[in-house]
């Protein structure tokens, strides 16, 4: 495989996330067990397999390797990909796609669908994602990706086969569906949209954004242009259930030491163990 963009590796349970996310100079991600890619600001050939992404916003640094992606997979007889993404910017998306059609000189198959905040969309037969209003300089969404199951219903527990059987045949819905989430992610927001969801705090992993961290950062201006502080998820730490919870998008003008530092003088203890500073 040729490996042309930087790209880490963590695995959690029965996932695994790789990728890479700096502000301002590029995000992307995947996790190959969900058939998942989230951003696009570059286009790993790691990557290419992978034909569904959930974008979060427009910005250059999430969203500007799309027509490579796109000719990529046209280029190697793939099916085009299927690219989720913020409602509004739906159209000048195909305007950006349109004129490097016309620069290739090839046609930028793939299909593009807008989402709304509350919208819930199956990825497949077992898993579904939603989606939630965040806070950004441009419209911005996220997304929590949930495992999807039915199981019994507690008053048929106990019963035997042909039991449950029977009542099925007599038209008695006898399973439920339960809905767990597994990967929650915020794309880049002020707080405000890492407080949009309660499955955020609840996701077996939570991929969010930490821009900002030393105290003399101010927070004011960190979240008039859409983005967190360390201070932010502080002043939150009770309210994290996540079992891990990645936090990336580093400012280009922060050393990741000094973060690592920063960030072990400052979180609660329970909080050390879950928490991955993306580097």
């Amino acid at each position: 495989m040729l490996e042309n963009l930087p790209c880490s590796t963590l695995q959690h349970k029965s996932l695994t996330i790789e990728g890479y996310s700096r502000g301002a100079v590029q995000s992307y991600w995947r996790v190959p067990e969900l058939h998942v890619g989230l951003e696009l600001g570059a286009s790993p050939w790691l990557f290419m397999g992978t034909k569904t992404f959930l974008v979060t916003h427009g910005h250059l640094d999430h969203l500007a390797a799309l027509p490579v992606f796109v000719a990529r997979r046209r280029m190697m007889k793939m099916d085009p990909p299927v690219i989720f993404l913020p409602a509004q910017i739906v159209d000048d998306t195909w305007k950006m796609l349109k004129a490097w059609q016309r620069l290739d000189r090839g046609r930028m198959n793939c299909e593009l669908i807008g989402v709304s905040p509350g919208d819930s969309i199956d990825l497949s037969r077992e898993h579904r994602f939603t989606v939630f209003q965040t806070k950004h300089t441009v419209p911005s969404v996220g997304y929590v990706i949930h495992d999807v199951r039915r199981k019994l219903k507690p008053e048929y527990h106990g019963l035997a086969g042909d039991e449950i059987r029977d009542i099925r045949l007599q038209g008695t819905e006898v399973t439920a569906e339960i809905q767990t989430p597994l990967l929650a992610f915020t794309g880049d927001t002020a707080p405000v949209g890492l407080d949009a969801d309660p499955n955020i705090y609840k996701a077996q992993i939570l991929l969010t954004e930490m821009t900002f961290f030393r105290p003399d950062h101010r927070r004011e201006k960190i979240h008039k242009f859409g983005h967190m502080h360390l201070d932010d998820l502080l002043e939150r730490a009770d309210k994290f259930q996540n079992e891990l919870i990645i936090l990336a998008h580093l400012s280009t003008r922060t050393h990741p030491g000094e973060a690592k530092r920063r960030l072990e003088q400052t979180l609660p203890e329970h909080l050390k163990d879950r928490v991955h500073l993306w580097t």
